[in-house]
């Protein structure tokens, strides 16, 4: 099985993305599990906060999620934040798991602000609203260092990128099956 980490800021595009190859494989009968950081928050980390210790930590689990897909799928898409090069490391040395950046400037992030978090984390320091562990505002991200594939949304349309990572999966799976043979 092949797993892919996806890292990112938020509304870079991982889940959006993710879930548009899923759909796109499946109509070649390759079956995609997504092991969504926005959904395990709420159920497999919920017991986990921002400190870089629980961010850490939350990846880890989430490894373990799209590891334990193995008999039951071809390929695991982990779609999160990601923001520590060391724990992305980690998951390449330990589980030969896939790093593709999905790489978009904050600028446009800003303008996009889906989820209204840059807003939040915006706001004067004082503002009961404000948001003070947006990663790549005012929490830490790491720009990765080592990746297998970077994919920039900020350039590409969301089909594009996703075609780009389709492309990618099917590249690997072909070549892990001839690596077996």
């Amino acid at each position: 099985m092949l797993i892919i980490q996806l890292t990112g800021l938020s509304g870079a595009g991982k889940t959006t993305i993710s879930s548009y190859v899923k759909e796109k494989l499946a109509e070649r009968s390759i079956k995609v599990e997504i092991v969504d950081g926005d959904v395990y928050r709420k159920t497999l980390c919920a017991d986990l906060g921002f400190s870089r210790q629980d961010r850490c930590e939350n990846i880890r689990r989430l490894a373990k999620a799209a590891l334990a897909f193995g008999d039951t799928c071809d390929t695991a898409i982990i779609a999160a934040i990601n923001p520590f090069e060391e724990v992305r490391k980690e998951l390449r040395e330990n589980y030969s798991i896939k790093t593709v950046w999905i790489n978009c400037a904050v600028d446009i992030l800003i303008e996009r602000d889906t989820k209204g978090l840059y807003k939040r984390a915006l706001l004067p320091e004082d503002h009961p609203d404000k948001l003070h562990n947006l990663t790549g505002i005012n929490d830490s991200y790491d720009k990765p260092l080592h990746w297998d594939l970077i994919i920039n949304t900020g350039s590409e349309t969301i089909e594009a990128s996703a075609n780009v990572l389709c492309k990618f999966i099917l590249e690997n799976i072909k070549n892990a099956h001839q690596a077996r043979s």
